[in-house]
C-alpha cells in the first residue's frame, strides 16, 4: 500500500524547545516541512546554530526542509516603566511622549521606541496596545506628546506593541536591523524571507533588490498584517513569491471579527495568482502548555485546510511550548483528516482562461487529466519547481512528486500544498530510461506500487529551466 501523505504543509517556529536535535528530528518525521527563524528573538550566534541543527536533522531524516527567515520589521512599541508596569483604568488620562526618557514611564505617561507616532495620529485616533488588550483614544497632539483617554484598561508593561486602528502608521517595512538580518539570512542560505508589515509592492521590491545585491536567491513572503496591505493586496501578491496571513497584528488593525473573511479572501487571491500562502498565528496556542488542542483550534486548522491554504504555522507552540512534538502530531492529524473532505479535491481554477506558456499549459492539462482518471501520482521532473507550483494550485487529492536535481528547489517545494519533493539528478540517468528511473525511485520510496497509473511531465531538453512541454500517462510495471 502506498504511503499516505498530508497535502497541507506545516511551518514550525524554532526556539528553545526545538534546540535539541532529537526533538527537531522527531518533529520533521511527524510532519514539519518548513522551519521558521523568528528574528524578533535571539542573536546571530543562535540563528547560525539553529540553521546548522536543521541541516543536520534534514540529513539524518532524509527529508528536505525549507528555512523561512522572518524579519522583525519596525518596532512600533512603547518604552519602559520605572516600576515595571502600571494599571490603566477607563477614563484615565495617559500620555505617550516621544521625548520622555526611555526608562521614566509611570502611571501617567510613557516614552516611545517609535518616535514618529505624534506625526501619525490626530484627535479621535484609536491606539491599541499589547495585541488589543489596551485601547486609547487620542485627545490631542502636543509636539512630541500624544495625549490620550483610556477606553479599555488593564495592566501595561514595558515594550508593548502599538497599533493604529484602521492602519496608517508611517513606519517603513525594512529597518536597519532587518537589513543586517537579511544579509545573515542570505549568507546562511535560507530559502524564504518573510517581510513584516509591508505596505505596498514597493516594499517587496526593496527586499528583493537587497537579496539580489547579496547574491541570494531567497523567495520573498509578504506578511499581511497592515490595513494598507489589504488595500494593496493584489499588487503585493504579484510582487511576492507568496504571502503569510499574519492574523495577530492584522486583527488589531482591522478588528478580529473581520479577520476570517480577510483570511478567505487572501487565500483565494493568492492561489488564483499562483502563489503559495501560509496561515499563521495562534492556530494551536493552548498547546504551549496543554497536551491536546481545543476543539476551536482543531476547527481553525481544519477550516484553513478546507480553504486550501498551502501551509499552517506554529509559533510559540513549537518555539517555547511544552509539547513541540505532540503539537506537530495534532496539526498533521487534523490536516490529513480535513483533506479527506471532497471539497478539497474539487477545483475550477483558471478553467476559463488561456495560457501563453506551454509549461503552464502542461501543468493545467496534467491536473485536469489526473482529476478525471484513476491517477495515483503525478511525477514532475523540474529544474525550478514552477511546474509543480502551478499544479498545486488545482485542488486535488493526487500527490504531486516534484523531482529535481537541485537541493534548493526541493527545499522551496516543501511549502507548496500537495507537492512532495524528491531529489533526482536527471543528468546522471540515461535519457531513454528517464521515465522508468523516476518511477522506480518512487516505488522504492513506497510512494507508488505495481499497477498504479501515473502522469509524468518533463521537458524535451532536460536540465533547462522553463522547458516542461510533454505529458505522458504510464502504468507502474509496464515498460515506459
Amino acid at each position: 500500500m502506498a504511503i499516505q501523505q498530508k497535502r497541507t504543509k506545516i511551518v514550525a517556529t524554532l526556539g528553545p524547545a526545538t534546540d535539541d536535535s532529537a526533538i527537531l528530528s522527531e518533529m520533521l518525521e511527524k510532519g514539519v516541512d518548513v522551519v521558521r527563524l523568528n528574528f524578533s528573538h535571539g542573536d546571530e550566534v543562535t540563528f547560525k546554530s539553529r540553521v546548522e541543527v536543521v541541516r543536520q536533522c534534514s540529513a539524518m531524516t532524509g527529508k528536505p526542509v525549507a528555512i523561512l527567515a522572518d524579519l522583525q520589521g519596525p518596532k512600533i512599541r512603547i518604552a519602559r516603566f520605572k516600576e515595571g508596569k502600571v494599571t490603566l483604568k477607563p477614563g484615565d488620562c495617559f500620555v505617550l511622549d516621544a521625548s520622555l526618557d526611555h526608562e521614566k514611564g509611570d502611571q501617567h505617561q510613557v516614552g516611545l521606541d517609535y518616535k514618529d507616532l505624534p506625526q501619525d495620529v490626530s484627535k479621535g485616533s484609536i491606539l491599541v496596545l499589547d495585541d488589543g488588550l489596551i485601547a486609547l483614544e487620542v485627545q490631542k497632539v502636543e509636539q512630541n506628546k500624544v495625549v490620550t483617554n483610556v477606553v479599555q484598561g488593564g495592566d501595561l508593561s514595558d515594550h508593548k506593541g502599538i497599533n493604529l486602528k484602521g492602519g496608517g502608521l508611517s513606519a517603513k517595512a525594512l529597518t536597519d536591523k532587518d537589513r543586517l538580518d537579511l544579509v545573515l539570512a542570505v549568507t546562511e542560505g535560507c530559502d524564504y524571507l518573510a517581510l513584516s508589515f509591508p505596505r505596498d509592492a514597493a516594499d517587496l521590491q526593496e527586499a528583493r533588490d537587497l537579496v539580489a545585491a547579496e547574491g541570494g536567491a531567497c523567495a520573498i513572503i509578504a506578511k499581511i498584517e497592515r490595513t494598507e496591505a489589504l488595500d494593496n493586496l493584489e499588487s503585493i501578491i504579484k510582487a511576492s513569491d507568496g504571502i503569510m496571513v499574519a492574523r495577530g497584528d492584522l486583527a488589531v488593525e482591522i478588528g478580529d471579527e473581520h479577520v476570517p473573511a480577510a483570511q478567505r479572501q487572501m487565500i483565494q487571491m493568492a492561489r488564483a495568482l499562483d502563489k503559495p500562502v501560509i496561515t499563521a498565528t495562534q492556530m494551536m496556542e493552548s498547546m504551549v502548555q496543554a497536551a491536546v488542542p481545543t476543539r476551536a483550534e482543531v476547527s481553525d486548522v481544519a477550516n484553513a485546510v478546507l480553504e486550501s491554504t498551502d501551509a499552517v504555522m506554529l509559533s510559540a507552540e513549537s518555539a517555547v511550548g511544552e509539547h513541540p512534538v505532540k503539537v506537530v502530531e495534532a496539526m498533521a492529524r487534523v490536516c490529513l483528516a480535513s483533506e479527506q473532505d471532497p471539497q478539497t479535491q474539487l477545483s475550477h481554477h483558471r478553467i476559463e482562461e488561456t495560457f501563453s506558456r506551454r509549461d503552464e499549459a502542461i501543468a493545467m492539462a496534467t491536473m485536469y487529466v489526473a482529476n478525471h482518471m484513476d491517477i495515483k501520482g503525478i511525477i514532475a521532473l523540474t529544474e525550478s519547481g514552477a511546474t509543480p507550483l502551478w499544479m498545486s494550485r488545482i485542488r486535488s487529492g493526487i500527490p504531486i512528486y516534484g523531482l529535481s536535481r537541485f537541493d534548493a528547489t526541493c527545499r522551496k517545494m516543501m511549502l507548496y500544498r500537495g507537492v512532495h519533493p524528491v531529489y533526482f539528478d536527471v543528468t546522471q540517468v540515461d535519457r531513454m530510461a528517464l521515465n522508468q528511473s523516476a518511477i522506480d525511485l518512487l516505488v522504492k520510496l513506497g510512494y507508488l506500487k505495481q499497477g498504479d497509473l501515473v502522469i509524468i511531465t518533463k521537458g524535451t531538453h532536460m536540465g533547462e529551466h522553463g522547458g516542461t512541454c510533454t505529458m505522458r500517462i504510464a502504468k507502474v510495471g509496464d515498460p515506459c
